[in-house]
């Protein structure tokens, strides 16, 4: 791109660039593309910078648009990137560092000329830019048509084929970037696309058979979490009045290459994320998200879902069955260990409930782990930090556990592991404490917090879902998680008693004026007693099948007696309130029996001897608390835009504009 360049702002002067985007056109064979290809210059080290690199080659970008109707250069670049990937396994084995960063160079180029051309045209006018050739001005060949095809079919080639070595991890990276480009029209489309030609063209002909290796990649790519090499591992010739002009973005000299891969778009988060540490492991789960969520074609389904749906262990010998397709194995321990590790991310998150919920390889495989505290505790502290994460982070995280608390085995099994010193909790020193009842902690915080900023209905079902699912099977509650069910209680009996009594005088004042509209305080008095009474079911589910085991629950009871004295006899509550009266009539008899001033301990003792006394055939039995996650109907309005969002914020070394940007709003989480 020119030996005079070393400058972001030189850009738009440089003559190879001119040369490109100029108006004769380049024969693939003419030495123009290597003078073109060896190119250096200093890398941006901000995203601020990468804005500028981007406005200081839209100028280059749109000559190019306009002259490569009569040109065919931009397929010129694309046929001289091709012809050189047949060489570069060869290359990577002979350690060709020359041939490789030139090769490298050129996707580069192609990548960000595609950015600005998907950004700025459709996506017809895109395809016919892959067939102009140098003919008559105007005119293109049938035999060119597939340039695109062939250009995806060698990037699917290139990340699953090429050798992860240092000197291919840049070209690695810049391949499932230019792939992430390609599909990044919809950015720049409200709605969701349910037709698109690079949806086509991935979906089936050539590019069809790459569908479970690809997936396949991108996984064992997150997994690994192979991080780039550092500065100064390539050795080339240093560049200076016979170089190029972009050398530092796509080589890995000690020019701060590895910079650029550490940026992400603007509002992304500081360059030193966890998540960022290895951009292809970073950029891969993001490609593999973005294949996931493709909506299905007319006539088949996305091949690239039914490859994460279907994927199994390595240590599973069992035949696939004929009828699922793009089948593969995985090594599932290193998958959990990574999808451990990585929770700090919003897209590994999503990757987490991607699989639980599509995958009952996966969710079978992880529900019968003995160490399941490796995955539930970073999930409870992305709840447990709800300030700081976005609502969407939160919601993946509660639907994690809510898939995790249909299974009664989990449910059991939390309670078993015993946790010490859990720092991260803040509001009461946790020496020792089960799992299971830190799950119950936190998921009553969250809907604490839920109650008094975001008030989300479904936030709120999903919480108790998750509770509700649990309760059968609590054992050994922790004092403080026991204190906290009932202390969430209080809040909701609270503000049930404040709506009631707004109800109320609403309607005294409404004799009064004909005029004034009266504020819907029977809906909101109808959300607040739907959730009272899921709290009555959770608290009498867990007294009908577990009373024995949890003497701090029955205290914690007694303690706040008087707050379920009014809904004795409250119609909506007066079948679930039965057993919970009973249990509270009980146990009050006793230690009135016991005589005054009676000690914590003694209290405890006593509720554990009169546990034995309860004749148990006294408690009603109810049905099963039982709740099971649903995906909503055209699920892909919600994860196309979530999934995108991620994209835009995460990954690294790709800006665009965000006036751009259609498909969702810059300052929604």
């Amino acid at each position: 791109m020119g030996s005079n360049s070393s400058r972001i702002g030189d850009l738009p002067k440089n003559e190879y660039l001119k040369k490109l985007s100029g108006t004769e056109p380049v024969s693939e064979n003419d030495p123009f593309w290597n003078q073109l290809l060896s190119f250096s210059f200093p890398a941006p080290t901000s995203s601020t910078e990468l804005k500028l690199l981007e406005e200081a080659t839209i100028s280059v970008c749109r000559s190019l648009v306009e002259n490569n109707p009569r040109t065919g250069n931009f397929g010129a670049l694309i046929k001289v990137f091709l012809s050189r990937t047949k060489e570069l396994k060869l290359s990577a084995e002979c350690q060709n560092h020359i041939f490789i960063w030139q090769t490298h160079n050129a996707l580069f180029i192609i990548c960000c000329l595609l950015k600005v051309f998907i950004c700025e045209m459709s996506e017809e006018e895109l395809q016919l830019h892959f067939t102009y050739e140098d003919k008559s001005p105007g005119t293109y060949s049938s035999d060119s048509e597939d340039l695109l095809e062939e250009l995806l079919c060698c990037l699917m080639q290139l990340i699953t084929d090429i050798p992860l070595l240092d000197i291919t991890y840049e070209i690695s990276v810049e391949a499932v970037s230019t792939m992430i480009v390609f599909l990044s029209c919809q950015l720049f489309h409200k709605e969701v696309l349910r037709q698109s030609i690079s949806h086509k063209y991935l979906m089936q002909g050539r590019c069809l058979p790459y569908t479970s290796k690809l997936v396949k990649t991108l996984l064992y790519n997150f997994i690994r979490q192979e991080k780039p090499p550092p500065p100064g591992a390539h050795v080339f010739p240093q560049q200076s009045e016979a170089g190029g002009l972009l050398y530092g973005l796509a080589s890995g000299v000690a020019t701060g290459l590895w910079t650029v891969f550490t940026l992400g778009g603007v509002g992304s988060k500081a360059a030193a994320t966890p998540e960022l540490s290895s951009p292809l492991a970073n950029q891969s789960l993001l490609l593999l998200l973005v294949l996931a969520n493709l909506t299905d074609a007319a006539d088949a389904p996305n091949p690239y879902k039914q490859a994460i749906m279907s994927f199994k262990n390595t240590q599973d010998s069992s035949p696939f069955p004929s009828s699922v397709p793009h089948a593969f194995q995985i090594n599932f321990n290193s998958l959990y260990t990574a999808l451990c590790e990585q929770q700090t991310s919003d897209q590994a998150t999503l990757l987490l409930y991607t699989l639980l919920h599509q995958n009952s390889n996966v969710r079978t495989y992880m529900l019968a782990r003995t160490d399941m505290e490796n995955l539930v505790l970073p999930i409870l502290e992305i709840l447990y930090h709800v300030e700081e994460r976005n609502s969407h982070h939160v919601y993946m995280a509660l639907i994690i556990l809510l898939i995790l608390t249909e299974d009664d085995g989990f449910n059991r099994s939390i309670h078993e592991v015993i946790l010490k010193n859990i720092t991260w909790y803040s509001e009461r020193v946790l020496t020792e404490i089960s799992l299971g009842s830190l799950l119950i902690l936190v998921v009553i915080r969250t809907i604490q917090y839920n109650m008094t900023r975001t008030r989300d209905k479904y936030l709120h079902t999903n919480c108790l879902a998750a509770l509700a699912n649990m309760s059968a099977q609590f054992r050994s509650l922790h004092q403080y998680a026991a204190q906290r069910i009932i202390s969430l209680f209080s809040l909701l009996s609270k503000k049930h008693n404040k709506v009631l009594e707004q109800a109320t005088q609403s309607l005294r004042g409404s004799l009064s004026s004909n005029d004034a509209p009266l504020p819907d305080y029977a809906q909101d008095l109808n959300v607040i007693e739907e959730v009272i009474r899921m709290m009555l079911e959770i608290i009498n589910s867990c007294l009908t099948n577990s009373l024995h085991h949890n003497p701090n629950l029955v205290y914690a009871l007694l303690y706040k007696r008087d707050l379920f004295e009014q809904f004795r006899t409250h119609p909506s509550f007066q079948d679930i309130m039965q057993n919970i009266d009973l249990v509270i009539t009980f146990f009050s008899s006793r230690l009135l029996q016991a005589g005054a001033e009676l000690s914590v301990e003694r209290v405890l003792e006593i509720i554990k001897q009169g546990v034995v006394a309860l004749p148990k055939d006294r408690l009603k039995k109810f049905p099963e608390l039982k709740f099971k996650y649903v995906e909503e109907e055209q699920p892909e309005e919600f994860f196309i835009p979530y999934v995108w969002s991620l994209v835009y914020n995460s990954a690294v070394g790709l800006y665009w504009n965000p006036q751009d940007i259609q498909l969702f709003t810059m300052d929604a989480d």
